[in-house]
Protein backbone atom coordinates (compact mmCIF):
# COMPACT_ATOMS: atom_id res chain seq x y z
CA UNK A 1 0.00 0.00 0.00
CA UNK A 2 1.12 3.61 -0.43
CA UNK A 3 3.00 5.00 2.57
CA UNK A 4 0.50 7.08 4.60
CA UNK A 5 1.02 10.83 4.55
CA UNK A 6 0.93 13.14 7.57
CA UNK A 7 -2.82 13.79 7.35
CA UNK A 8 -3.61 10.06 7.30
CA UNK A 9 -1.49 9.57 10.43
CA UNK A 10 -2.87 12.41 12.58
CA UNK A 11 -5.80 10.49 14.08
CA UNK A 12 -3.84 7.23 14.67
CA UNK A 13 -1.00 9.23 16.27
CA UNK A 14 -3.40 11.06 18.58
CA UNK A 15 -4.90 7.71 19.52
CA UNK A 16 -1.43 6.44 20.48
CA UNK A 17 -1.31 9.22 23.10
CA UNK A 18 -4.78 8.34 24.42
CA UNK A 19 -3.24 6.85 27.60
CA UNK A 20 -2.02 10.37 28.61
CA UNK A 21 1.52 9.06 29.06
CA UNK A 22 4.71 10.53 27.57
CA UNK A 23 5.69 8.87 24.30
CA UNK A 24 8.90 8.97 22.30
CA UNK A 25 8.45 9.78 18.63
CA UNK A 26 10.65 6.88 17.50
CA UNK A 27 8.52 4.44 19.54
CA UNK A 28 5.34 5.87 17.99
CA UNK A 29 6.79 5.37 14.51
CA UNK A 30 7.35 1.65 15.16
CA UNK A 31 3.95 1.23 16.84
CA UNK A 32 2.07 2.94 13.98
CA UNK A 33 4.01 0.94 11.39
CA UNK A 34 2.79 -2.24 13.10
CA UNK A 35 -0.79 -1.00 13.38
CA UNK A 36 -0.89 0.03 9.72
CA UNK A 37 0.80 -3.24 8.67
CA UNK A 38 3.58 -1.57 6.72
CA UNK A 39 5.90 -3.95 4.92
CA UNK A 40 9.65 -3.98 5.58
CA UNK A 41 10.23 -2.13 2.30
CA UNK A 42 7.69 0.56 3.24
CA UNK A 43 9.31 0.97 6.65
CA UNK A 44 12.78 1.39 5.12
CA UNK A 45 11.91 3.64 2.16
CA UNK A 46 13.81 6.90 2.46
CA UNK A 47 12.41 10.39 2.04
CA UNK A 48 13.60 12.65 -0.76
CA UNK A 49 16.17 14.15 1.61
CA UNK A 50 17.48 10.65 2.37
CA UNK A 51 18.11 11.30 6.08
CA UNK A 52 14.93 9.73 7.47
CA UNK A 53 12.42 7.21 6.21
CA UNK A 54 9.33 8.54 4.46
CA UNK A 55 7.10 7.07 7.14
CA UNK A 56 9.12 8.69 9.95
CA UNK A 57 8.84 12.00 8.10
CA UNK A 58 5.05 11.59 7.87
CA UNK A 59 4.76 10.85 11.61
CA UNK A 60 7.04 13.79 12.41
CA UNK A 61 4.84 16.17 10.39
CA UNK A 62 1.67 14.74 11.92
CA UNK A 63 3.00 15.41 15.42
CA UNK A 64 4.05 18.91 14.36
CA UNK A 65 0.55 19.80 13.14
CA UNK A 66 -1.17 18.25 16.18
CA UNK A 67 1.16 20.14 18.52
CA UNK A 68 0.61 23.42 16.68
CA UNK A 69 -3.16 22.99 17.08
CA UNK A 70 -2.87 22.22 20.79
CA UNK A 71 -3.87 18.54 20.67
CA UNK A 72 -0.39 17.36 21.66
CA UNK A 73 2.37 18.94 23.70
CA UNK A 74 6.11 18.32 24.04
CA UNK A 75 7.09 17.64 27.67
CA UNK A 76 10.73 17.18 26.61
CA UNK A 77 12.54 17.15 23.29
CA UNK A 78 11.67 14.09 21.20
CA UNK A 79 8.60 13.18 23.24
CA UNK A 80 4.91 14.07 23.17
CA UNK A 81 1.74 13.59 25.17
CA UNK A 82 -1.91 14.36 24.67
CA UNK A 83 -3.47 17.59 25.98
CA UNK A 84 -6.90 18.08 27.50
CA UNK A 85 -8.06 19.47 24.16
CA UNK A 86 -6.65 16.43 22.37
CA UNK A 87 -8.48 14.12 24.75
CA UNK A 88 -11.75 15.95 24.06
CA UNK A 89 -11.17 15.63 20.33
CA UNK A 90 -10.75 11.85 20.65
CA UNK A 91 -13.90 11.63 22.78
CA UNK A 92 -15.84 13.45 20.03
CA UNK A 93 -15.12 10.47 17.75
CA UNK A 94 -13.87 12.14 14.55
CA UNK A 95 -13.68 9.91 11.48
CA UNK A 96 -10.50 11.69 10.43
CA UNK A 97 -8.27 14.57 11.42
CA UNK A 98 -6.82 16.69 8.64
CA UNK A 99 -5.69 20.29 8.24
CA UNK A 100 -9.24 21.58 7.72
CA UNK A 101 -10.27 19.96 11.02
CA UNK A 102 -7.24 21.36 12.83
CA UNK A 103 -7.87 24.83 11.46
CA UNK A 104 -11.37 24.81 12.96
CA UNK A 105 -9.90 23.82 16.33
CA UNK A 106 -7.29 26.59 16.13
CA UNK A 107 -9.97 29.16 15.33
CA UNK A 108 -12.53 28.00 17.89
CA UNK A 109 -10.32 26.59 20.61
CA UNK A 110 -12.84 23.82 21.28
CA UNK A 111 -13.24 20.25 20.12
CA UNK A 112 -16.89 20.52 19.07
CA UNK A 113 -16.18 21.20 15.40
CA UNK A 114 -17.98 19.81 12.40
CA UNK A 115 -16.51 17.10 10.22
CA UNK A 116 -14.61 18.45 7.19
CA UNK A 117 -16.25 18.07 3.80
CA UNK A 118 -14.98 18.02 0.24
CA UNK A 119 -16.36 21.57 -0.17
CA UNK A 120 -14.06 23.02 2.49
CA UNK A 121 -11.33 25.27 1.06
CA UNK A 122 -7.74 24.21 1.60
CA UNK A 123 -6.64 25.81 4.86
CA UNK A 124 -3.77 28.25 4.83
CA UNK A 125 -1.61 26.45 7.36
CA UNK A 126 2.05 27.18 7.81
CA UNK A 127 3.78 24.37 5.97
CA UNK A 128 7.08 24.48 4.14
CA UNK A 129 7.28 24.23 0.32
CA UNK A 130 8.96 20.85 0.76
CA UNK A 131 6.03 19.60 2.85
CA UNK A 132 3.54 20.90 0.27
CA UNK A 133 5.47 19.19 -2.51
CA UNK A 134 5.60 15.93 -0.54
CA UNK A 135 1.85 16.04 0.15
CA UNK A 136 1.08 16.80 -3.51
CA UNK A 137 3.31 13.92 -4.63
CA UNK A 138 1.61 11.48 -2.25
CA UNK A 139 -1.84 12.64 -3.38
CA UNK A 140 -0.93 12.08 -7.04
CA UNK A 141 0.63 8.72 -6.24
CA UNK A 142 -2.44 7.54 -4.34
CA UNK A 143 -4.69 8.61 -7.21
CA UNK A 144 -2.46 6.79 -9.70
CA UNK A 145 -2.52 3.66 -7.54
CA UNK A 146 -6.32 3.71 -7.54
CA UNK A 147 -6.42 4.05 -11.33
CA UNK A 148 -3.87 1.26 -11.78
CA UNK A 149 -5.76 -1.13 -9.55
CA UNK A 150 -8.96 -0.38 -11.44
CA UNK A 151 -7.28 -1.21 -14.75
CA UNK A 152 -5.78 -4.43 -13.39
CA UNK A 153 -9.13 -5.63 -12.05
CA UNK A 154 -10.70 -5.15 -15.49
CA UNK A 155 -7.96 -7.12 -17.26
CA UNK A 156 -8.21 -10.81 -18.13
CA UNK A 157 -6.67 -13.49 -15.90
CA UNK A 158 -4.10 -14.22 -18.63
CA UNK A 159 -3.03 -10.56 -18.75
CA UNK A 160 -2.84 -10.51 -14.96
CA UNK A 161 -0.38 -13.41 -15.04
CA UNK A 162 1.79 -11.49 -17.51
CA UNK A 163 1.58 -8.40 -15.33
CA UNK A 164 2.76 -10.38 -12.30
CA UNK A 165 5.67 -11.65 -14.38
CA UNK A 166 6.63 -8.12 -15.44
CA UNK A 167 6.55 -6.85 -11.85
CA UNK A 168 8.67 -9.72 -10.52
CA UNK A 169 11.19 -9.40 -13.36
CA UNK A 170 11.50 -5.64 -12.81
CA UNK A 171 12.17 -6.42 -9.15
CA UNK A 172 15.07 -8.64 -10.18
CA UNK A 173 13.49 -12.09 -10.05
CA UNK A 174 13.26 -14.71 -12.77
CA UNK A 175 16.11 -13.70 -15.04
CA UNK A 176 14.60 -12.63 -18.37
CA UNK A 177 10.94 -11.99 -19.11
CA UNK A 178 10.97 -15.01 -21.42
CA UNK A 179 12.27 -17.34 -18.70
CA UNK A 180 9.78 -16.01 -16.17
CA UNK A 181 6.91 -16.19 -18.63
CA UNK A 182 7.62 -19.84 -19.29
CA UNK A 183 7.67 -20.57 -15.58
CA UNK A 184 4.43 -18.98 -14.48
CA UNK A 185 1.08 -20.50 -15.27
CA UNK A 186 2.56 -23.88 -16.02
CA UNK A 187 2.04 -25.67 -12.73
CA UNK A 188 -1.62 -25.04 -11.95
CA UNK A 189 -1.84 -27.87 -9.42
CA UNK A 190 -2.35 -27.99 -5.68
CA UNK A 191 -2.98 -24.25 -5.41
CA UNK A 192 0.20 -23.19 -7.22
CA UNK A 193 -0.09 -21.02 -10.33
CA UNK A 194 3.56 -20.91 -11.28
CA UNK A 195 7.21 -20.79 -10.32
CA UNK A 196 9.92 -18.25 -10.87
CA UNK A 197 13.65 -18.09 -10.18
CA UNK A 198 14.70 -16.12 -7.13
CA UNK A 199 17.73 -14.77 -9.00
CA UNK A 200 19.22 -14.82 -12.48
CA UNK A 201 21.25 -17.94 -11.70
CA UNK A 202 18.24 -19.85 -10.44
CA UNK A 203 19.81 -20.70 -7.07
CA UNK A 204 16.36 -20.99 -5.53
CA UNK A 205 12.76 -21.22 -6.69
CA UNK A 206 9.79 -19.15 -5.57
CA UNK A 207 6.28 -20.53 -5.99
CA UNK A 208 3.52 -18.12 -6.98
CA UNK A 209 -0.20 -17.85 -6.46
CA UNK A 210 -1.74 -15.03 -8.56
CA UNK A 211 -5.46 -14.35 -8.13
CA UNK A 212 -7.41 -11.54 -9.82
CA UNK A 213 -10.14 -11.48 -7.21
CA UNK A 214 -12.54 -8.86 -5.89
CA UNK A 215 -13.45 -10.69 -2.67
CA UNK A 216 -11.19 -10.83 0.38
CA UNK A 217 -8.68 -13.68 0.46
CA UNK A 218 -9.23 -15.67 3.66
CA UNK A 219 -7.10 -17.96 5.75
CA UNK A 220 -8.27 -21.18 3.99
CA UNK A 221 -6.90 -19.91 0.64
CA UNK A 222 -3.52 -19.03 2.14
CA UNK A 223 -3.49 -22.27 4.09
CA UNK A 224 -4.02 -24.30 0.91
CA UNK A 225 -1.17 -22.42 -0.74
CA UNK A 226 1.11 -23.09 2.23
CA UNK A 227 0.16 -26.77 2.14
CA UNK A 228 1.02 -26.92 -1.55
CA UNK A 229 4.43 -25.40 -0.78
CA UNK A 230 5.07 -28.06 1.83
CA UNK A 231 4.10 -30.71 -0.70
CA UNK A 232 6.78 -29.32 -3.02
CA UNK A 233 9.27 -29.03 -0.14
CA UNK A 234 9.44 -25.36 -1.04
CA UNK A 235 10.67 -22.74 1.41
CA UNK A 236 9.29 -19.59 -0.23
CA UNK A 237 6.06 -18.47 -1.85
CA UNK A 238 4.31 -15.29 -2.95
CA UNK A 239 0.52 -14.92 -2.93
CA UNK A 240 -0.53 -11.95 -5.09
CA UNK A 241 -4.11 -10.74 -5.38
CA UNK A 242 -5.96 -7.69 -6.65
CA UNK A 243 -8.16 -7.66 -3.53
CA UNK A 244 -7.09 -7.85 0.13
CA UNK A 245 -6.26 -10.43 2.79
CA UNK A 246 -8.27 -11.02 5.94
CA UNK A 247 -6.66 -10.49 9.34
CA UNK A 248 -6.73 -14.25 9.91
CA UNK A 249 -4.94 -14.86 6.60
CA UNK A 250 -2.18 -12.41 7.52
CA UNK A 251 -1.80 -13.89 11.00
CA UNK A 252 -1.55 -17.40 9.57
CA UNK A 253 1.11 -16.40 7.02
CA UNK A 254 3.16 -14.80 9.79
CA UNK A 255 2.88 -17.82 12.08
CA UNK A 256 4.15 -20.60 9.82
CA UNK A 257 7.74 -21.63 9.22
CA UNK A 258 7.45 -21.49 5.42
CA UNK A 259 8.09 -17.97 4.13
CA UNK A 260 4.83 -16.82 2.48
CA UNK A 261 4.66 -13.20 1.33
CA UNK A 262 1.20 -11.72 0.84
CA UNK A 263 0.82 -8.93 -1.73
CA UNK A 264 -2.60 -7.29 -1.86
CA UNK A 265 -3.98 -4.98 -4.52
CA UNK A 266 -2.68 -1.77 -2.95
CA UNK A 267 0.82 -3.20 -2.55
CA UNK A 268 0.73 -4.51 -6.11
CA UNK A 269 -0.17 -1.06 -7.43
CA UNK A 270 2.67 0.47 -5.39
CA UNK A 271 5.15 -2.06 -6.81
CA UNK A 272 3.96 -1.28 -10.33
CA UNK A 273 4.58 2.42 -9.74
CA UNK A 274 7.97 1.89 -8.08
CA UNK A 275 9.23 -0.42 -10.82
CA UNK A 276 7.64 1.26 -13.84
CA UNK A 277 5.12 -1.41 -14.86
CA UNK A 278 2.06 -0.01 -16.65
CA UNK A 279 3.07 3.59 -15.93
CA UNK A 280 5.21 6.24 -17.60
CA UNK A 281 6.89 9.40 -16.37
CA UNK A 282 5.23 12.62 -17.51
CA UNK A 283 7.47 15.01 -15.57
CA UNK A 284 10.14 14.95 -12.89
CA UNK A 285 11.39 17.61 -10.50
CA UNK A 286 14.68 17.92 -8.67
CA UNK A 287 14.76 19.42 -5.19
CA UNK A 288 18.08 21.21 -4.76
CA UNK A 289 19.71 22.86 -1.75
CA UNK A 290 22.67 25.11 -1.14
CA UNK A 291 25.98 23.21 -1.18
CA UNK A 292 27.66 24.67 1.89
CA UNK A 293 30.91 22.88 1.04
CA UNK A 294 31.21 24.93 -2.14
CA UNK A 295 31.25 28.34 -0.45
CA UNK A 296 34.05 29.59 1.80
CA UNK A 297 33.24 30.17 5.46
Amino acid sequence: MPIPNAQAIMLPLLDVARDQEDHRLIDAVDLLADRLRLTDDERRKRSSEGQQTRFYHSVFLARKHLTKSGLLEDPVRGQFRITELGRRVLESGPSQIDRAYLRQIEESGIATVREPTSLDPEPNTAITPEEALQDAYETLRNSLADELLGQVKQASPAFFELLVVDVLVRMGYGGSRKDAGEAIGQSGDEGIDGIIKEDRLGLDIIYIQAKRWSSTVGRPDVQRFAGALQGKRARKGVFITTSSFSREAVQFANSIETKVILVDGRQLAALMIDHGVGVRTDASYELKRIDSDYFPE
